[in-house]
């Protein structure tokens, strides 16, 4: 093994709504890559829920578990040290996507976290990136799912649009086509609904694209990846391997899907290059694909073979330090992502910033002493710490559990859902009642890891909070003397003549969640800066 190849092996695994998906890689420690060991794909059909209640049905669950099951067993046996895995749509909507994703980790211990639309769609737009070089030229990149398209804008650097529509190929089979083939009325209203779904997302692209440029589009997945062997074994009488790069062009793909349209499901399924498992929802992913590049104006699709699950892998990568952002905002797409937030609900963000950086002062100064948490969870801390404030925006009565809401519900770019509800959870808890199991959202904290980090988390964030009760950043620096038991909260006022009165009193008041939380009394101690020496 060379140098180049002794980095760490992960294994990415995408639970889709048609099929679960996962590959394993060694990333190249001497570039900034990763070499595929193992790809593997089952469907499993998670998106044919339940009709009336919308869960997820046992036999989908069933057939989920046991495709988890292997992959995570061979996975393990190609040394993978870390498997990484997300859940999409399907999951997402279910009423019964948590107990299912929670049944997981009870029989197989795998961890597999819900990710927003707009997150899936920038992480197939890192796995885009990672296997196509844009030419920093503006690409709109379609990935047709079984339960979503995403729709993405984007030029190598910051993408402008990320966008998650409930059409799918799964989807729209299941609750569109009754007959087989499906009758010319039956095909002519799905055709008009997935062009109703598709206006909004491709008029928001639109409003960003310059007309004197326009975009190539890129196509990712399953759906177009079948239509593309279709199409290969048709014009070229085989299928190029690999497919990423070929193009269909608007006018062939419109020819394929009116002659799909009039074969039935054991015609479609005898074409050469058919897989069984495609050729009931192809009708519904080839009618998504041909009416958005309709919308788009796009005369042409080029095949990318990677999508989510390398995505998935990019992500840690940049994460973890082994990729230099090549796309300028990878590094500190969270950090955006917060601010936008913040700036979209008008939070005071100069108070904010005081907020946050006493808050992370007081995490760095505990840890160790009090608490064992790391860069994740500090993250997440200095997140809740700059929207904390957010639910202002609807109402000052209550404002804690506005912005639990507002939070949970931002879609908030980088985090996993486990994280937003951490960090909604961290907010939530910045005054009045401390976490308790009675309350909703915090019971939605199904890992018991992430309760900790809440329950120890918002009794510093309290006192953050505090420190900076008139909001005019009255505290410049604060240390923390740890003795046995207590401990001393020294503050420094950024102005010498400043008894600090106002936050003082705050501090008492908030200090109760800390003492309870972590057994050791506080005791304030006010900073008098000495007078400057006079010079002679």
């Amino acid at each position: 093994m060379t140098l180049a190849d002794s980095g760490p092996i992960l294994a990415a695994i995408d639970v889709g709504s048609n099929s679960i998906h996962m590959v394993v890689v060694r990333v190249l420690t001497a570039g900034p890559g990763f070499r595929v060991l193992a790809q593997e794909k089952e469907a499993v059909r998670l998106a044919d829920r339940d009709k009336l209640t919308g869960d997820l049905t046992p036999q989908a669950m069933q057939r989920s578990l046991e495709v988890l099951g292997r992959f995570q067993i061979l996975a393990q046996s190609l040394q993978a040290q870390t498997i990484i895995a997300v859940a999409t749509s399907a999951v997402r909507e279910a009423a019964n996507g948590r107990e299912f994703l929670a049944w997981v980790y009870a029989e197989l211990g795998l961890n597999v976290d819900l990710i927003s639309g707009p997150e899936e769609a920038r992480r197939i737009y890192l796995g885009v990136l990672s296997g196509m070089d844009l030419h920093n030229q503006p690409h709109i990149v379609i990935d047709i799912g079984g339960g979503s398209t995403e729709l993405i804008l984007g030029d190598g650097h910051e993408p402008q649009c990320l966008s998650s529509t409930k059409v799918g190929a799964v989807r729209l089979t299941a609750g569109w086509i009754t007959t087989d083939p499906p009758s010319p009325s039956e095909f002519q209203t799905l055709q008009a609904y997935v062009r109703g779904m598709l206006e909004r997302p491709v008029e928001e692209i639109q409003s960003h694209i310059d007309p004197h440029n326009p975009p190539a589009l890129i196509g990712t997945a399953g759906t177009i990846e079948a239509l593309a062997i279709l199409h290969a074994r048709e014009k070229l009488g085989t299928v190029p391997d690999p497919l990423h790069g070929y193009t269909i062009s608007l006018t062939d793909l419109r020819d394929l899907l009116q002659r799909l349209r009039r074969l039935n499901n054991a015609e479609r399924l005898a074409l050469p290059g058919m897989n069984e498992r495609r050729a009931d929802i192809i009708i519904a992913g080839a009618l998504v694909l041909y009416e958005a590049m309709v919308l788009l104006n796009a005369d042409r699709v080029t095949v990318c073979e990677r999508a989510l699950r390398e995505g998935i892998i990019v992500d840690w990568m940049l994460t973890h330090g082994y990729i230099e952002p090549r796309l300028r905002y990878q590094s500190s797409v969270r950090q955006t992502s917060v601010l936008h937030t913040a700036q979209k609900y008008q939070v005071n963000l100069e108070h904010s910033r005081q907020v946050a950086d006493l808050a992370l002062s007081l995490f760095d100064q505990a840890q160790g002493p009090l608490h064992t948490w790391g860069e994740e969870e500090r993250q997440l801390f200095w997140a809740a710490a700059m929207l904390h404030n957010c639910g202002h925006h609807v109402s000052h009565s209550s404002h804690h559990k506005h912005s639990y809401y507002l939070i949970r519900h931002s879609e908030l770019l980088g985090y996993t859902e486990t994280e937003l509800e951490t960090i909604a959870n961290l907010a939530r808890y910045h005054r009045k009642s401390p976490p308790r199991k009675k309350h909703e959202n915090y019971r939605n904290l199904t890992s018991k890891t992430h309760r900790r980090v809440v329950d120890q988390l918002s009794a510093l964030l309290r006192l953050a909070v505090a420190l900076d009760r008139r909001q005019i950043g009255a505290v410049a620096q604060v240390r923390l003397e740890f003795q046995d038991p207590g401990v001393l909260l020294h503050l420094h006022p950024a102005d010498p003549g400043d008894d600090c009165a106002l936050e003082l009193w705050s501090l008492n008041l908030k200090r109760e969640a800390f003492e309870t939380e972590f057994g050791r009394p506080l005791q304030v101690v006010l900073e008098c800066p000495l007078p400057a020496l006079a010079t002679g």
